[in-house]
């Protein structure tokens, strides 16, 4: 403990006799970490918010207007005899213009100056979820409906939700590239601030080597220095994220939660919180760790 406190003790001091740079080298390091908060966040709700729409998949078959009783009892039976679908629903086109005008108040009365009714009508499939991760099977479905000849379109949610996962995963593979570029620098900052603070001590940390004081004591400053470096940014990092999710969310949360569909923005769990600011301070460790490896020459 004695050694400890000694280490703390000269840690703060060296920070505090090169505030200027040590500022610099906190800064950068909760720069890095706002970043991979940032992404954390995004990508939390974005898998919120696929796992949602994937739940709630449908398959949707638009009709055309000259379609005969024939051609829409042969899709309703192919729909039940699918075994695919948990539940089915005919919407015809005066209850498709009804929920366009519920859905949609603001622009109700432009429906109200058309000459005929644009909207076509439909049948709207509720995919069971033991199905909903078999492409190929309700792919194989939607091409046989689209072949029908009264059918005029097939939409089908999985294929526009693949498309997005591919994007999340891009998104996520960018952020991912662009943290471990900010961490190298951090780690890099750190060292160098670190070794100015060795090098305004060179002729102290000779006189400890000469009268035989232990290389790990000699050391010890300098991988805390590193370590309170690393927590107080990304503790800065955290507070900056905190503040700044709950700006956007105040202002923009409660729209965006409406308009994608989930009850609320949300952010990071503390437990996930907690391990960046361990990361922060391991990453001034490693700072600290890569200067204090080089006490050896002195």
């Amino acid at each position: 403990m004695r050694a400890f406190n000694y280490f703390l003790a000269e840690a703060t001091a060296s920070l505090w006799r090169g505030r200027k740079a040590a500022v610099l080298s906190i800064l950068t390091i909760a720069g890095g970490l706002f970043v991979l908060g940032f992404f954390l966040v995004l990508n939390a709700n974005l898998q919120r918010l696929v796992g949602r729409w994937t739940e709630s998949a449908e398959l949707s078959v638009y009709l055309k207007d000259d379609v005969t009783s024939d051609q829409l009892k042969m899709v309703d039976d192919l729909i039940a005899g699918s075994g695919l679908a948990a539940a089915r629903e005919y919407v015809s086109k005066q209850q498709a213009v009804a929920r366009f005008k519920q859905d949609f108040p603001d622009l109700a009365g432009a429906t109200t100056r058309l000459e005929s009714n644009p909207f076509p009508a439909s049948f709207e499939i509720r995919l069971k979820p033991e199905v909903r991760d078999a492409g190929g099977a309700v792919d194989n479905l939607a091409t046989t409906l689209g072949g029908i000849r009264g059918v005029a379109d097939v939409r089908y949610d999985r294929r526009w939700l693949t498309r997005l996962n591919s994007v999340v995963r891009m998104l996520r593979s960018l952020g991912l590239g662009i943290i471990l570029l900010l961490a190298f620098a951090s780690a890099l900052t750190v060292a160098n601030v670190v070794r100015l603070a060795a090098s305004a001590r060179e002729d102290e940390i000779e006189i400890m080597t000469l009268v035989g004081a232990p290389l790990e004591y000699v050391r010890g400053p300098f991988v805390v220095e590193g370590v309170l470096q690393g927590g107080v940014g990304a503790l800065v990092a955290m507070l900056l994220l905190w503040f700044a999710f709950m700006a956007a969310n105040a202002r923009f949360g409660g729209h965006a939660a409406q308009a994608v569909g989930l009850g609320a923005i949300t952010f990071l769990p503390w437990s996930l919180g907690l391990l960046i600011i361990a990361g922060g301070m391991l990453l001034g460790c490693l700072g600290g760790l890569i200067v204090a490896r080089g006490v050896r020459s002195r």
